[in-house]
């Protein structure tokens, strides 16, 4: 899409003008280019409570979605002054997210793509490595809220006379001060011929696993040193 810098920073100059800045006297505009070629802008709305300032990106990324969505293509910011200026760190975080890593910012001497001014952003592709349908489709949909938490338990069974390992994953944090009411077994492990493969199974869920040997004692897999009432770290044999 070819981008027109100059009539793009002529509306942001426009809402520029627009700026409430009765606190810094330092108005800023912005304008963007969608992907579907409209333009939407914003201003900076500054606040006697000084935190509650909002930067003129977020009245441009409210005004994209306000307007039908899309993504930013291009963005324009400036000054009093009407030269190009630079987003702040948050605004760069915006503008990541709602162009993504090729979205164009005007500088001098020339255009800079987001992933240049915010080089190993945190975006989407971040939650979806880890709770998004393929990031471990062994962990169900609905329980990737939950990763991380609780306690995995794995005990010995019987199948066919032979003894096979399986374990469930607690809602538990393993305190009883833990004041979530939202406790109990989230998920039964399959049932595998080692403690070994049901140990695997669960640290893809969380960080805590107790071993349940044959006679009822207790080992610790999990990061860390065992928590107290559990006396040795788990070996795989």
């Amino acid at each position: 899409m070819e981008i027109d810098w100059p009539g793009l920073r002529a509306a942001a100059i426009d809402a520029m003008r627009h700026a409430y800045a009765p606190y810094s006297d330092f108005p800023v505009g912005v304008a963007g280019l969608v992907d579907d070629g409209r333009i939407v802008v914003g201003c900076n709305v500054e606040n006697a409570s000084y935190g509650l300032t909002l930067c003129a990106e977020c009245g441009l990324v409210s005004a994209l979605h306000a307007s039908g969505g899309g993504q930013l293509v291009a963005v324009s910011c400036v000054d009093a002054n009407g030269t190009p200026l630079m987003p702040c760190g948050r605004c760069r975080q915006l503008l990541f997210e709602h162009g993504g890593p090729d979205c164009l910012v005007e500088a001098v001497p020339r255009p800079l793509r987001m992933d240049e001014l915010l080089p190993h952003a945190f975006g989407r592709a971040d939650l979806d490595a880890l709770t998004g349908p393929a990031a471990l489709p062994e962990v169900p949909a609905r329980l990737a809220r939950y990763r991380g938490r609780g306690t995995v338990f794995v005990h010995p069974d019987l199948s066919g006379g032979e003894q096979v390992w399986t374990g469930y994953w607690e809602r538990s944090a393993g305190s009883s001060d833990a004041g979530d009411a939202e406790v109990g077994i989230l998920e039964e492990g399959p049932i595998l011929p080692t403690a070994a493969a049901v140990v695997r199974w669960g640290r893809v869920r969380t960080s805590r696993i107790v071993v349940v040997d044959a006679e009822g004692g207790l080992s610790w897999a999990g990061e860390g040193d065992p928590p107290e009432g559990i006396g040795k770290l788990w070996e795989a044999s």
